[in-house]
């Protein structure tokens, strides 16, 4: 199938007075025979000119070279004007997360206050994650290909050249060994080129926490409509994975602004308004890596032969294994000479005390919670498993110490629950959160899932329509 052209219709017309014909208007008068005779020469020579313009006008494009640098640095205001004689466009974004691959296409159309409306968007998932074809990056093509056939199908053909591509990689990969990750990312790029859509430089890559924390505020405050209502308040986010969390808001105090750390404000444009945004990620503190610093462990060193991490967060009847990272551990609960609970709850503390900034203005903010915080409510009952529901803080503490007393009584199908809620309850404590504070958890919004990817969508499309206007 060939390549159309991106926004063709837009290009500029030729300047009619550079014409060839146009020379002749000063030149001096000949006889009508002589000028008879050359019509035929001037109309072949016409003929030509448009040939040329209509195969210049047509001629299939190559890839797009497109450099996005740091977020802070991009104005995100040209939303959708990539093809803006098309009332429809469409965005693709492909996460690369730790445990799976998963395609975002979203359906837009165009609006006159330039945020763009949220038609549709179809998702779909792979299992495992890229990071499994760590040692064959040849063995994860069929299944990026099957993904991107379901953008095919999405799209009407007529659009494929001008809607953006995009795969960001999260802590999944940054885990691996650079030269490992580096080469799935290639093999990755490689079938991105092969395809039918607009790519760039910045196409394939990792994504650092702080921006992964923006996107996903960016997705929240968009689905809630508060990015176009002033009348409305922005939604703080907390978002918990395996290897990372990341806490980002909307600071209403200049005191905030003025006051936290270096490099935990970022500051962009988006629909026409500026946001200064406090966002941090704290890389190593996600639940699975939390696990294995909890337990004693080291991120990616191994155990020696017949060794095993020993933990307060279980009984000593337990043993079991935990895999991260490509690593299996061999665990062992220990003796305590008092609640579990109490035991879990220090070793947690010496863990993570000290560790995250707390911010003043938190009790004061509503906030959104995903991923694991919604997950792990989900396993203690604390939510309905599909439609998600509202919870204070001290309601992860009270699951945690009911399943640490549970564990005591008789290990359980979920030896890790006590230890994930334990860690969850002064994680939130030591970021500044009271136990009264209510917290939303959501997968959807409108149902909309509530991932980074909608934000990167928008940002990335914008980088594109700069490169191009």
């Amino acid at each position: 199938m060939p390549y159309l052209p991106l926004a063709a219709e837009e290009r500029a017309e030729w300047d009619s007075g550079s014409q060839p014909l146009a020379r002749n208007s000063n030149r001096e008068k000949k006889p009508l025979i002589m000028k008879i005779g050359r019509l035929p020469c001037v109309l072949l020579f016409v003929l030509c000119v448009v040939l040329f313009i209509t195969y210049i006008k047509w001629k299939p494009r190559k890839e797009q070279a497109l450099d996005s640098s740091d977020l802070q640095s991009k104005d995100t205001n040209d939303i959708g004007r990539l093809s803006s004689k098309n009332e429809i466009f469409y965005g693709i974004m492909f996460d690369a997360g730790s445990t799976g691959t998963r395609i975002h296409v979203y359906q837009f159309s165009r609006t006159p206050s330039g945020a763009p409306n949220l038609d549709h968007e179809e998702f779909r998932a792979l299992k495992p994650g890229l990071s499994s074809y760590a040692d064959n990056p040849l063995k994860c093509a069929p299944g990026i290909n099957e993904l991107l056939d379901i953008a095919k199908k999405e799209i009407p053909q007529n659009l494929w050249a001008s809607t953006p591509l995009v795969l960001k990689a999260t802590a999944g990969l940054r885990l691996l060994p650079g030269e490992k990750a580096q080469k799935l990312l290639d093999m990755v790029r490689e079938l991105f080129k092969a395809s039918p859509f607009l790519i760039g430089k910045d196409s394939v890559s990792i994504m650092n926490g702080t921006d992964e924390g923006i996107f996903a505020w960016i997705t929240v405050n968009f689905l809630t409509g508060s990015l176009t209502s002033h009348e409305k308040k922005h939604s703080g986010m907390l978002d918990l994975g395996g290897g990372s969390t990341q806490i980002t808001f909307y600071p209403y105090s200049k005191n905030t602004l003025t006051s936290s750390p270096p490099g935990y404000i970022t500051e962009f444009e988006l629909f026409h308004n500026t946001y200064s945004l406090y966002s941090h990620s704290y890389l190593g503190y996600g639940l699975m890596s939390a696990r294995l610093a909890i337990m004693g462990g080291e991120e990616g060193k191994a155990l020696k032969e017949g060794e095993e991490l020993v933990t307060s967060c279980l009984t000593p009847e337990h043993k079991t294994e935990f895999k991260h990272a490509e690593i299996t551990y061999k665990i062992k609960g220990q003796k305590n000479d008092e609640p579990l609970y109490v035991s879990c709850y220090k070793r947690v503390l010496a863990v993570l005390g000290g560790k995250v900034e707390r911010s003043k203005e938190i009790p004061n903010l509503f906030f959104y919670a995903f991923s694991y915080y919604y997950d792990r409510a989900v396993d203690a009952h604390l939510i309905d498993p599909e439609l998600g529901g509202s919870l204070k803080v001290k309601d992860f503490d009270m699951a945690a110490k009911k399943e640490c007393k549970l564990i005591e009584e008789a290990p359980g199908e979920k030896p890790f629950l006590c230890m994930d809620l334990t860690y969850i309850t002064v994680l939130l404590q030591e970021s500044g959160f009271p136990v009264e504070k209510e917290l939303k958890l959501a997968k959807k919004i409108n149902d909309v899932e509530t991932s980074w990817a909608l934000g990167a969508t928008f940002y990335y499309t914008s980088i594109m329509n700069k490169q191009h206007l």
